[in-house]
């Protein structure tokens, strides 16, 4: 586990926000690759373990932990895959995922072109895998700042195991965590799947 910030005040949430970029930005392809393939390999397992028939996961952008030939893995074995629509309003439209073509939401980030389910869509799902910045031992999530996955999970009338996915160097000691924040079950990297207690 990588070591922590000294400091754990909400108000410094920015600072590990822009680290934790930077640090994304400066990896090589050959990092990234192998990244790829790990994390491809940790959330297949979990999908499997959870005998998942539908999941909801995030179609990742250029520096993210990619999720994407992991989508690709899924949706061949007839599993459905909903992926986060951000809404203006803060809330999260879902989208089921057919890999026909891409848009961008009004964060900018990629989603499928297929139609826009509401926010109660994501209900029923077996698994979800959701973006984080940092992950910390007892679960505490840090996002990037907008709250949207916090709004959603904490909205949830049955939640089903949510799974951070982040780089190994992202899981540390202890983040900054406000009332509003909803803590994760797990931490996907490339190389382990963290549980929390």
């Amino acid at each position: 586990m990588a070591e922590a910030s000294p400091a754990s005040a909400p108000g410094d949430k920015p600072a590990l926000r822009a680290e934790a970029r930077e640090r994304r930005r400066i990896m090589t392809s050959d990092e990234k690759a192998a990244a790829e393939a790990g994390l491809g390999k940790n959330l297949y397992a979990l999908a499997t373990e959870y005998g998942a028939k539908r999941i909801a996961c995030y179609l990742s952008g250029a520096d993210e932990p990619t999720t994407r030939g992991f989508i690709d893995q899924v949706m061949a074995d007839g599993i459905d895959v909903l992926v986060p629509v951000s809404r203006e309003d803060g809330l999260m439209d879902w989208a089921l995922c057919d890999r026909e073509g891409e848009s961008l939401d009004v964060l900018g980030m990629p989603i499928p072109t297929s139609e826009l389910l509401g926010p109660m869509a994501v209900d029923g799902v077996d698994v979800m895998f959701i973006p984080a910045s940092l992950v910390d031992a007892k679960g505490g999530r840090m996002g990037w700042g907008r709250g949207y996955f916090d709004r959603m999970l904490g909205s949830m009338a049955h939640r089903p195991p949510v799974f951070a996915v982040v780089y190994d160097h992202e899981v540390i000691d202890n983040v900054p965590i406000e009332p509003h924040d909803q803590g994760v079950d797990g931490a996907v990297t490339p190389t382990q799947i963290i549980r929390f207690g």
